[in-house]
């Protein structure tokens, strides 16, 4: 199955990535995310996930890694190998895994370093109010420190102060990490949202029944390179997907094993 035809807002064609020089963590990825969509990524701990992000953001150096081989391109341009910095000016933002809000920062200083790049105030003041509306705890605990915040609300601050950039593509890696099943619930329906207004989103997730419930296509990794991919809806329903990130036990199986009385292996 292969993506939209449309030219789409970021594209990697061919990336190969190293760390140290030597462990090479990307073997010829390619992927499109399209304009207002959502391209979910999965794949077990290792497979690569979190160094594509990195390759996008600008922050594989920051790892000793680099790209090899291959190209990046966003909104049309050649974007390989530039810093973070400058791609959150071109309207790249993330949201890392482990959230890495500033814990001694109250909620509103958090928010407000979201903002660094931008110099239009009286845009800044109105994406300030959309964040604050789209998340009414982070209004209710403006002045707390962040690091006082639950797992969950924390999470919701990580996104605010990634969308106070104002992004035209946001990168998720791993947001439901840790989270009850109801906060999960409700990031999932923030991220739904924001694709809505016209953000695209990149979504990173070991969780991925809420990954492939979101994406409109979806990117399984292994081991550095793309193994399967299509539409999501019909990768939920890939009896493989199904057993190997479900955790879904074939109905066969199932009833075999219950007929006989052993457990599902």
């Amino acid at each position: 199955m292969a993506a939209s035809n449309s030219a789409p807002l970021l594209a990697l064609d061919d990336v190969e990535a190293v760390y140290g020089g030597s462990i090479l963590a990307l073997r010829g990825v390619s992927l499109r995310v399209p304009e207002s969509g959502i391209v979910a990524l999965l794949g077990a701990n290792g497979a690569g996930k979190t160094t594509v992000l990195r390759a996008i953001s600008g922050l594989l150096s920051w790892h000793r890694g680099r790209i090899t081989r291959g190209r990046i391109a966003y909104d049309g341009a050649d974007i390989t190998g530039l810093g973070g910095a400058l791609l959150v000016r071109r309207g790249i933002a993330q949201v890392m895994e482990g959230r890495r809000i500033f814990g001694e920062l109250t909620v509103e200083e958090n928010l407000r370093m979201g903002a660094f790049t931008r110099h239009d105030g009286g845009e800044t003041r109105r994406t300030f109010e959309q964040v604050l509306e789209e998340f009414p705890i982070l209004r209710e605990r403006f002045a707390q420190p962040a690091g006082y915040l639950s797992g969950g609300q924390q999470q919701m601050l990580a996104i605010g102060r990634a969308m106070m950039a104002r992004p035209r593509l946001l990168l998720l890696d791993e947001p439901s990490l840790g989270l009850a099943p109801i906060i999960v619930t409700q990031i999932r329906e923030v991220i739904r949202r924001i694709a809505a207004s016209g953000v695209s989103v990149m979504l990173v997730e070991q969780n991925a029944d809420m990954a492939l419930s979101l994406a409109d296509y979806g990117y399984i990794l292994e081991s550095g390179r793309i193994a399967l991919e299509g539409p999501g809806p019909a990768l939920k329903e890939d009896p493989m997907i199904r057993e190997l990130y479900l955790g879904i036990v074939g109905a066969r199986e199932a009833e075999m094993s219950a007929a006989s009385g052993e457990a599902p292996r």
